[in-house]
């Protein structure tokens, strides 16, 4: 499945003007500025038992990179001044349209209209279980003493312990998640800019996987 690496730039909106419409509406959407995705290699069935599309991106000067690194990534674009120092991958099975070498872009998704968007959401640190797992907390008034406390958390003598998976205080936030579905509102294929609808994961800045949507639902069965 195509895969590519974005950076979340933030959200705006455009107008967007329906069939049978005489005016554009708005449209709240995410810009999502493609990075520099450059093929490094391939994995195949016969060597590593599957094949798949290796890309590098965040790319640096040679002399800023570890020499294990610069001798794969040199070894596959030959020189350069500046070479990839992250990598991901993405299976398929059609690797003759990615060679070693080529740039990923936008035009990927040329007539695409659902994308998939995952990335890690905002850490919030340590929070409350009001916060964390939205309960509703005790009463507000003075004499209650029981405001955003979690309640009883344990068992009777038997099994006499807190289960493991109880809802509880803790670390919220800094986890993957996929937002599925989503619409494919514009393509810029000359500033390497998707513009999706509705919000992503992550802080402004953050990188995001975008793919082709994998389950497809909706009103107008698309």
């Amino acid at each position: 499945m195509l895969k590519l690496l974005a950076k979340k730039v933030g959200m705006t909106q455009v107008y967007v003007k329906p069939e049978h419409e005489p005016f554009g509406i708005p449209v709240p959407v995410t810009v999502l500025k493609v990075a520099e995705n450059v093929v490094v290699g391939h994995r195949t069935v016969e060597k590593d038992g599957y094949n798949a599309v290796i890309v590098g991106y965040e790319f640096k000067p040679a002399y800023r990179i570890k020499k294990p690194v610069l001798g794969f990534v040199k070894g596959a674009l030959g020189e350069r001044d500046r070479y990839p120092t992250k990598f991901y991958e993405f299976r398929t099975d059609e690797l003759e349209k990615f060679p070693v070498g080529s740039s990923l872009d936008v035009t990927l998704f040329e007539g695409i209209e659902k994308v998939d968007v995952q990335g890690k959401t905002k850490g919030r640190g340590f929070t409350g279980t009001m916060k964390r797992w939205d309960f509703s907390g005790g009463p507000a008034a003075h004499g209650s003493k029981f405001h955003r406390r979690p309640g009883s958390i344990g068992q009777h003598t038997y099994p006499g312990r807190v289960w493991k998976g109880k809802k509880m205080a803790g670390h919220y936030g800094n986890e993957t998640a996929t937002i599925l579905n989503l619409q494919l509102v514009r393509l810029y294929p000359d500033d390497n800019i998707l513009l999706v609808k509705g919000g992503v994961p992550g802080y402004r800045g953050a990188y995001v996987f975008v793919r082709p949507a994998v389950y497809k639902h909706g009103g107008d069965g698309k």
